[in-house]
């Protein structure tokens, strides 16, 4: 009886011991099938409910009638994901992105932009065509601003990396002092940003901040969170002053407020407007008024 026992145990120890080993281990899950999109939504086609179109590189099915209703600005269409082999019909195309930024890093690709749109859905997408557009070229404007034509992916001056950590925070700097320096089209930075946009967007960012600069679409993601989201020192966010027409000015009073407007720097505000003159021009549409602060 003891010698059963003694080969039993054996035998449990060697079965424990085989679910450990690499051989025993199970398959790791298949990925998810891709989805083809659905045909590209259209302006002029009235849809019923359960009808289904792509947009942004994402399907959308609608829960009720509509017509020119574009998917993700309104509570009639329903987000199924993302899809492959579909059009962009962004308000700009990737040769007007071309046009715009010629000497961009290799970082910065439109697709990077493109899957990013999810994260707003309704940023360039509400209002008239040129309303989007208009939205899309202020946008565009203040990323080729700051980061000198899409040439930087990361602050140069590593000097003031440490700057970027405001240790009065509950959260600190877990990543490290030097570790939120601006990043991105809109050299997003400090810990306090990084935390905020990450809780957003449902990444990680302030235990991960280099994801910035790892992945184009996380890029995009944070330059879109603070658009969309942060009046910054002026009293709207941008996509609010593009959206109800207080015009390109009050971009710029919400990024930098009065270190550029109300005279504190009238060349920086006029070389930002020079921008935007350039990209509308580039999309074929006027740039509005209401262009400086």
């Amino acid at each position: 009886m003891n010698r059963i026992k003694s080969v039993l145990t054996v035998l449990s120890a060697v079965v424990a011991t085989a679910a450990f080993l690499p051989g025993a281990a199970q398959a790791a899950p298949a990925p998810a099938a891709e989805v083809s999109c659905a045909p590209l939504w259209s302006s002029s086609t009235a849809y019923g409910a359960g009808g289904t179109v792509s947009h942004h590189g994402r399907n959308w099915t609608a829960k009720w009638w509509t017509q020119n209703e574009n998917p993700g600005a309104t509570s009639v269409w329903k987000d199924e994901g993302a899809c492959t082999g579909g059009v962009s019909d962004f308000v700009i195309s990737e040769d007007e992105f071309d046009a715009i930024f010629p000497d961009r890093a290799p970082f910065y690709t439109y697709q990077g932009l493109i899957d990013a749109l999810h994260a707003y859905p309704r940023f360039a997408n509400t209002g008239t065509e040129t309303t989007r557009a208009r939205e899309a070229a202020a946008f565009l404007t203040h990323a080729d601003f700051e980061s000198v034509g899409l040439r930087y992916v990361k602050e140069i001056n590593e000097a003031n990396y440490w700057i970027k950590c405001d240790y009065s925070q509950p959260f600190g700097c877990p990543a490290g002092q030097k570790a939120y320096y601006g990043r991105g089209p809109i050299m997003f930075s400090w810990n306090f940003n990084y935390k905020a946009a990450g809780d957003a967007l449902g990444l990680d960012l302030l235990n991960d901040p280099w994801m910035v600069e790892r992945d184009p679409s996380v890029a995009w993601q944070t330059a879109l969170w603070y658009w969309n989201t942060q009046n910054g020192p002026g009293t709207m966010t941008s996509h609010e002053a593009m959206v109800g027409g207080a015009g390109f000015g009050e971009t710029i009073r919400s990024l930098n407020g009065s270190l550029e407007c109300n005279g504190g720097n009238p060349a920086s505000v006029e070389a930002r407007v020079a921008k935007y003159e350039r990209i509308t021009g580039i999309l074929g549409v006027n740039p509005g008024s209401g262009l400086t602060c």
